[in-house]
């Protein structure tokens, strides 16, 4: 499975993005997806995933105003970001969970996770 993130770039404080994130293979319907991120001198950490079944699952930091959604005609995801803050500044990182699929409960950690993208730049400026 091949992973192609994109939309990242330079926003101000307040603004919006949205990323994408393209999956090869001809199940994506039963894929689990998430996007991670990792700034300068940080651990990754979870932003949010969607389950095969559309349910989706947030970060407290970012609940209420990012929001992930799946189109499994096209083998995508897509995280539109609003209100961006400066604090969202990372690299974002798009993820595969390939069947058999984890359990929700283990899709909040990276280790659930078979593939990954090669990750796709987000600036918040102040």
């Amino acid at each position: 499975v091949q992973l192609q993130a994109s939309g990242g770039g330079l926003v101000q404080a307040g603004g919006s993005l949205r990323l994408s994130c393209a999956a090869s293979g001809p199940t994506f319907r039963n894929y689990n997806m998430g996007w991670f991120r990792q700034a300068p001198g940080k651990e990754r950490e979870f932003v949010s995933f969607i389950r095969y079944n559309g349910h989706t699952y947030y970060a407290d930091s970012v609940k209420g105003r990012f929001t992930l959604s799946r189109d499994n005609a096209k083998n995508s995801i897509a995280l539109q970001m609003d209100s961006l803050k400066p604090e969202d500044t990372a690299v974002y990182y798009c993820a595969a969970d390939t069947p058999p699929v984890t359990i929700s409960s283990g899709l909040w950690s990276a280790n659930g996770y078979d593939y990954w993208g090669r990750g796709t730049q987000v600036t918040v400026s102040s």
